[in-house]
């Protein structure tokens, strides 16, 4: 393996995620959701096959993380339009999309001025995450009661994306990388995300039924 330490641990993360998905096989989950942890799941598995095998080819490394870049949008996508129906209700398409059009449309202005490629995709879909965060806040202010256990999901996520930042002398202490640490640190939160997501006690559209009666 070119590099052992972010191959094992992707695959660790991929593993488990896999590992949680049954428990969104209730009836009562939204599917969007359940397209969420499959996608992270092949993501961090491709993961595994790049960091393991890939890299340590020049024509076959940036093909490769583009095929992974693009997993990760569409994971991103999937949490988001999850979010939009769990949160203000079925039949919202078109903020989904207004959403999405965000990141987008920042992807779009930094290309303008020549920040483009996988780096600029991948930090303009903060910008989704953004939102996401955003619609759950709104739904715990409101009482939504799945918005506690979504809200400690999705702020561990936040905060295991942070270490991906540390220097690696901090990282080396424990002996990995930057990367793989950061692999290791989204498990937790995958693991509360599919068990946040499997504790649903009110139907989609609790939100937005609560405002009307407000």
């Amino acid at each position: 393996m070119s590099e052992p330490g972010a191959a094992l641990t992707d695959l660790a993360l991929g593993l488990v995620t896999l590992a949680c998905s049954p428990l969104l096989r209730h009836p009562n989950v939204n599917p969007n959701w359940r397209r969420t942890v499959w996608w992270a799941a092949a993501a961090a598995l491709a993961g595994f096959v790049h960091h393991g095998f890939m890299t340590s080819h020049d024509d076959l490394e940036g093909p490769s993380w583009a095929v992974i870049s693009g997993m990760v949008v569409v994971t991103i996508s999937f949490s988001l339009a999850a979010t939009v129906t769990d949160v203000l209700g079925p039949g919202r398409r078109r903020l989904f999309w207004l959403l999405r059009a965000a990141s987008l449309g920042a992807y779009g202005i930094l290309a303008l001025f020549g920040h483009y490629g996988i780096g600029t995709i991948l930090a303009c879909e903060g910008v989704t995450m953004v939102c996401v965060l955003v619609l759950w806040s709104v739904a715990l202010a409101r009482h939504h009661p799945e918005a506690p256990r979504m809200m400690v999901a999705l702020g561990t996520s936040a905060i295991a994306g942070c270490t991906r930042a540390l220097p690696r002398d901090v990282t080396e202490i424990v002996g990995l990388d930057p990367t793989s640490v950061y692999h290791l640190a989204q498990i937790p939160p995958m693991v509360l995300l599919c068990v946040a997501v499997r504790k649903r006690q009110a139907p989609s559209g609790a939100l937005m039924r609560h405002a009307s009666v407000e």
